[in-house]
């Protein structure tokens, strides 16, 4: 016996040895740092080291594998990773640092806590990501679930069915967290409470409760017995030490009457989420949370990336390295015939156009070179060269050449960037790629307009799809609208499907997309009305633009009971505009001309096409307040000059070869490629969602002198007329449109409604591009109005 307890004391001093504690620490720690890196190189080197059998890359020492963390990682990670867990797997790292910390007397968190939930929540996030993604083709071998995630999901849905599945794994999170933390039960009841319209009463703590009950017996026993001993005080308190003075001892017993008096007047506090309320003669404070203005289409989807093509012949980033040499080298003995010398010369390859940079010998003047375009354009066969000298801000002189196999750039690679998709502009466009293939992301509301130009057939409306799609692919239906203006009448009828979600018309409009020239007029001047109106809003606020204003009322900052309203951005879209110029003149280019000057700042931006860039149809009016430009291939060196203020757009190579500049830098683009079918399927897919009940309607305009108000009969005055004439004074804007958006009536009753309170003299009449005046300032004013007309008509 002696013996075996000698062994026993020698093994507990070996286990109490501060020594071996550092050492297991420090092992079980660099254990977790090691799986750490092999999990998230498994991440980067799946494919290549799965072609391995394991079993041949532990035993095989010719055998290389690509993990950081060597053949040991790779078994490790591919075990875990792939077969077992997937992601979830890093809960064992994350273990073993609780772990051994713990040899450090550091404490994150209990152990055998950590350890059941790491456990349970390993099992249920592996089999909720093998739910919801599957095996993603192979991707990691099994999926981000793993192989367990996987088969295990896949079990549940034949046994349960999906929607079974969907309701289990609910119910396990649920339970997950209620069993993590004590926070999460009071957090459910609270939940409980609040869904069922029930007050939540918090339950009292159980050891005041305890310590409360301790108290009134001691009280009683107080009445009793004339003294408490020192000894009952220190059985009850567990004093560790048995001398205890007798003024602690008298301290003590005071302490404990006090702590029972006060526990007799705990008061249960009921909290309340909604309102402000008085309880207990105490005042409780909530926060409103924020306007959501997406809450009506809360269910609305972006379209996803598959609804796009990748087209076949795209190449990669492929480069011909050959091609490029050549033509570098012809360049080089063109330059030598007319006996200029380059000191250095440097190619970057584009999709469709390949920038060669050169550093001419000191003393080469820079217009001796460009003089040389038609030589070097000849010496390399090759339509669309274009010369640069010099190049803003490298010091160099660059020579564009169009590649021999072009490539298509397709709208899928621009969405997909990390460019666009990470973008946070306010109105992201992504246009194509560069020169040096990096993509093109701007921001109209930058810009903040933009005129496009182009001969037929060169890519510009493909340009404006791209623009449209851009839009689309990054905004809600409740952030932004489009004014689309067709006069050919078939570019862009295909977003006719999208009304109800995207689309803003007049509101006697049956035809979302505007083809008509004098609805093109009223649309403009209406938008003019629309701009005026938002100026008013915003100088209401005391704000100076469109995103400081939507921020302010999102934070419930202003009152919509004053007119105050989420204001979208509204984009137009002019297809055609050399035909509205044409037939209309001054009454479309007035109009667009204040919008282009005044409009910025309220979130309304204009973009404009024509394929007849001449200096008729883009007049100096239009063009000072269009900075940025995009240019397709054009006919003439005036038509590029009109459009730009510079030569080059027509060296274009067309098929979407285009040039763009915001008036500073010109930038060479290869615009994006988006097909019909693709746009088909983009609008199907956003026309299959919820919808709001009809577009956006814009203000009324009519054309002056077309409305005059006649003989009105009160005796036959609408129903609604009264209801309208409050609307009208409790909103302050005299609007056909306003009346039958909260009527839900027809544009025709509603211009009746009108034209009676016109006639009451509760609106004011027809002042063109202008507002209605309302004569009355409040509902006060209007209700005796309205008592002494009424009883005299």
């Amino acid at each position: 016996m002696a013996k075996k307890n000698g062994k026993k004391n020698k093994k507990n001093k070996s286990l109490n040895d501060e020594r071996l504690k550092i050492i297991l620490g420090i092992f079980i720690l660099f254990l977790a740092a090691f799986l750490t890196l092999a999990f998230i190189s498994y991440f980067f080197t799946w494919k290549v080291d799965q072609s391995f059998q394991y079993s041949k890359v532990i035993s095989g020492i010719e055998i290389n594998v690509e993990n950081w963390s060597g053949k040991a990682g790779a078994h490790f990670a591919n075990l875990f990773i792939n077969k077992w867990f997937g992601i979830a797997s890093f809960t064992l790292p994350f273990l073993l640092i609780v772990i051994g910390l713990r040899f450090f007397n550091i404490k994150l968190f209990s152990i055998r806590k950590t350890l059941k939930l790491s456990i349970f929540g390993t099992i249920i996030l592996s089999v909720l990501l093998g739910y919801l993604f599957g095996n993603l083709n192979g991707y990691l071998g099994s999926g981000l679930g793993g192989g367990h995630g996987y088969f295990i999901a896949l079990w549940l849905n034949s046994f349960l069915g999906k929607v079974g599945t969907a309701f289990l794994l609910t119910l396990s999170i649920i339970a997950f967290f209620i069993f993590s933390s004590k926070k999460s039960i009071i957090w459910s009841k609270k939940l409980f409470a609040e869904l069922f319209n029930r007050e939540y009463k918090a339950p009292e703590n159980i050891e005041n409760k305890n310590k409360a009950e301790k108290n009134v017996t001691k009280t009683e026993e107080e009445d009793t017995e004339p003294e408490i001993t020192e000894e009952e005080i220190d059985d009850q308190l567990s004093f560790t030490t048995r001398r205890i003075k007798k003024e602690e001892v008298a301290q003590t017993q005071t302490h404990r009457e006090k702590t029972s008096e006060e526990d007799e007047d705990i008061e249960v506090t009921i909290e309340e989420k909604h309102g402000e309320d008085k309880l207990n003669g105490t005042v409780k404070n909530y926060q409103i949370e924020n306007y959501d203005p997406t809450l009506e289409l809360s269910s609305y989807k972006l379209p996803p990336l598959s609804l796009l093509e990748k087209h076949g012949d795209e190449s990669n980033g492929e480069i011909d390295k050959e091609e490029i040499i050549a033509n570098k080298n012809r360049i080089v003995e063109t330059l030598a015939n007319y006996k200029i010398q380059i000191d250095k010369i440097k190619a970057t390859v584009g999709p469709t156009v390949t920038l060669y940079e050169i550093i001419p010998a000191p003393g080469v003047r820079i217009s001796k070179i460009k003089n040389l375009e038609d030589d070097i354009a000849l010496s390399l066969a090759a339509l669309g060269i274009r010369i640069i000298a010099p190049i803003p801000g490298r010091g160099t002189i660059g020579i564009e050449v169009p590649n021999q196999n072009p490539e298509i750039v397709s709208m899928r690679s621009i969405i997909s960037s990390k460019a666009f998709s990470e973008s946070k502009y306010e109105l992201a466009i992504g246009l194509g790629k560069t020169i040096s293939n990096d993509t093109y992301v701007v921001d109209l509301t930058k810009m903040p307009h933009l005129l496009v130009a182009g001969a037929t057939g060169q890519g510009k409306s493909v340009g404006l799809n791209a623009i449209i799609t851009s839009l689309l692919y990054k905004k809600h239906p409740a952030q932004l609208k489009f004014v689309l203006i067709d006069p050919k009448k078939v570019e862009l009828t295909l977003y006719t499907k999208i009304e109800k979600h995207f689309l803003a018309k007049l509101p006697d409009s049956e035809e979302p997309i505007i083809t008509e020239t004098q609805k093109v007029v009223n649309t403009l001047n209406s938008l003019c009305i629309e701009m005026d109106h938002r100026y008013d809003l915003l100088k209401a606020a005391h704000v100076r633009n469109i995103k400081e204003y939507n921020t302010k009322f999102i934070a419930r900052k202003l009152n919509p009971e004053k007119g105050h309203k989420y204001l979208p951005y509204i984009v137009v879209i002019v297809d055609e505009f050399a035909d509205l110029i044409m037939t209309a003149g001054k009454e479309i280019e007035g109009p667009i001309a204040r919008l282009a000057q005044l409009a910025r700042a309220i979130g309304i931006h204009l973009i404009i096409a024509t394929q007849r860039p001449s200096t008729n149809i883009i007049t100096g009016v239009i063009k000072a307040n269009f900075p940025a430009r995009m240019a397709f291939r054009v006919s003439s060196m005036v038509d590029s000059r009109t459009i730009l203020d510079t030569p080059g757009a027509n060296q274009l190579i067309g098929r979407g070869d285009m040039l763009i500049t915001s008036g500073s830098n010109l930038i060479r683009l290869q615009c994006a490629f988006i097909d019909t079918p693709e746009l088909d399927k983009i609008t199907d897919y956003i026309q299959s969602q919820q919808s709001y009940p009809s577009a956006f309607m814009l203000p009324e305009y009519t054309a002056e002198g077309s409305e005059e108000t006649g003989e009105v009969d009160f005796s036959k005055r609408d129903a609604l007329f009264e209801d309208a004439a409050r609307l009208v004074i409790r909103h302050q804007q005299g609007s056909t449109s306003l009346i039958q958006r909260k009527f839900s009536i027809g544009y025709n009753r509603a211009g009746r409604i009108i034209d009676q309170l016109e006639a009451a003299n509760i609106v004011g009449p027809f002042e063109g591009s202008k507002a209605r005046q309302v004569l009355f300032q409040d509902e006060y004013a209007l209700e005796q109005y309205l008592k002494d007309f009424l009883e005299n008509n």
